[in-house]
């Protein structure tokens, strides 16, 4: 396998991966001209990328910026004359629950908004309900991450104490 990474670049489940996901999205793109809508898609797609290149990346590097620089200054604060030790970022374990919170709210938005009044029918559910799961969803997520920073940051704080000593 050492010899394939040399060559490659990258293991072999690189690879894989990338040909996979070339697969789904050809399959995609045959599904979309079957139903006649390849303009509409294309639309989409170029105005969700200059919406995502000139909207979202700068304002979520500007949060990432402002998140780092925070965290750094706490950190000053909490050990001025000592090494600090090795932390366990905050910023990571808040990242992930708010990116799949915005991804779902993005894709459930007239279901969480109760906009959708014609696809009720076809889903079965009422339209109340996805508002309250989204929240507790959104909620588990975070609390999940929460869990999983305070464990780890247990665990980084003890083996600094134990370098230490």
């Amino acid at each position: 396998m050492g010899h394939f990474a040399k060559i490659y670049g990258a293991g072999p489940l690189h690879l894989l991966s990338g040909v996979a996901s070339l697969v789904v999205g050809a399959y995609a793109v045959v599904k979309i001209r079957e139903l006649g809508a390849a303009g509409n898609v294309a639309i989409w797609f170029v105005g969700l990328i200059i919406v995502h290149d000139l909207l979202l990346l700068p304002l979520y590097s500007l949060v990432q910026a402002i998140a780092v620089r925070l965290a750094r200054v706490d950190a000053v604060r909490a050990l001025p004359n000592a090494p600090p030790p090795p932390r366990v970022l905050l910023t990571n374990h808040l990242r992930i629950p708010v990116f799949v919170s915005a991804l779902l709210f993005l894709l459930f938005f007239p279901s969480i908004l109760q906009r959708n009044d014609g696809y009720i029918g076809a889903s079965g559910l009422a339209a109340d309900v996805y508002l309250e799961r989204w929240l507790a969803l959104t909620a588990a997520l975070f609390l999940l991450s929460g869990m999983l920073y305070a464990i780890r940051l247990g665990r980084s704080n003890a083996a600094y104490r134990a370098a230490g000593s």
